[in-house]
């Protein structure tokens, strides 16, 4: 089944079943207010929740149109965001980076961060810039949306824990990465709000498009209509979600509700931008950007400005998207 969140009277919105082919969609309200609710009581409210999504399948049910662009995070403020690095491929070609250090590259352990979940941001949300000339990028990732995981927990245990997949764009400040990295703390003033699909799965709802713990789609980005990159999320996997959920855990037992990141996709290549329709390109800016210092002695690809428009999709069979697009325009943060 497929879910999602639309914008309502309250912080978490409501709660709304989604067509397979993400054409209407019908409120989940009468079995739960919003996603979170639904999460906290999932063994008994999933499947009233599937069957309500087979009747609208079937046409048993209307429903309304479902509008992307009225929709929120599928959980607009969750307990717990913590991000990942699964790509051992992002890491290589970002730490050349200033403010990474080439003992953060770690192939044993993952690396972790947790991330401002208070505030996550709706497919169609803009991305507003505080200041000019932050070097801003979209970092394109799987994310998945889990039960309740005790601590240390087993990969099985892991594994059944995840309830739902999506997509995300991970934004970073890359002027500020520095700073923060330096501070020893991590991650923080360079990590504004994430922002996700406008539509949540189960995993079984992906066939084997999902399989071994890994989202097996290439998901597409472009900024204002160019193609920057289509990396198969599938491919060069070092550390899966699971992997990282069991990472997570390892020192502390995980809410229902939390969302763990796969990290920035990236597949082997040696391209630079523009790439052909068929080609792979990058899942942010900063890794293309050190592939053409690598190769021309200089970056060429500008970091996103205000105006500029990004589109981040999975793509499933005959081009469909599968968790509907997040579109968003950069804004300057007015006075």
């Amino acid at each position: 089944m497929k879910l999602a969140t639309l914008r309502a009277n309250r912080p978490d919105g409501q709660l709304v079943v989604v067509s397979h082919d993400l054409s209407r969609c019908v409120s989940a309200g009468r079995i739960a207010p919003s996603l979170q609710a639904a999460l906290d009581d999932w063994d008994r409210l999933s499947p009233a929740l599937a069957a309500l999504s087979t009747q609208l399948d079937k046409g048993e049910i209307s429903g309304q149109p479902f509008e992307p662009s009225a929709v929120l995070a599928p959980l607009p403020r969750a307990f717990q965001w913590i991000d990942g690095a699964g790509y051992m491929g992002h890491l290589e070609r970002v730490r050349s980076l200033k403010g990474s250090k080439d003992e953060e590259l770690q192939s044993v352990r993952p690396l972790l961060y947790q991330g401002g979940s208070d505030s996550l941001s709706g497919a169609s949300d803009p991305i507003v810039v505080p200041e000019d000339d932050l070097a801003l990028d979209f970092e394109v990732e799987v994310a998945v949306i889990i039960g309740a995981v005790p601590m240390r927990p087993s990969r099985e245990q892991a594994a059944s824990a995840i309830r739902l997949v999506t997509i995300c764009n991970d934004v970073s400040l890359r002027r500020l990465v520095a700073d923060d990295l330096q501070n020893g703390f991590g991650f923080f003033h360079s990590k504004p709000s994430t922002s996700f699909a406008p539509v949540a799965v189960t995993p079984d709802t992906l066939g084997d498009r999902w399989r071994d713990n890994r989202l097996h789609l290439p998901v597409r980005v472009e900024v204002n209509g160019t193609l920057y990159g289509q990396p198969n999320a599938g491919v060069d996997v070092h550390f899966d979600l699971v992997d990282l959920i069991v990472e997570a855990a390892r020192t502390r037992q995980l809410g229902a509700g939390t969302i763990i990141g796969s990290g920035t996709i990236a597949n082997h290549h040696d391209a630079t931008l523009p790439i052909k329709e068929d080609g792979i390109g990058f899942g942010c800016i900063a890794e293309a950007r050190t592939a053409e210092k690598a190769k021309f002695g200089r970056a060429r690809t500008s970091f996103l400005k205000p105006g500029d428009r990004v589109r981040i999709a999975a793509i499933g069979t005959a081009g469909r998207s599968v968790f509907g697009d997040i579109d968003q325009t950069v804004v300057a943060l007015r006075p």
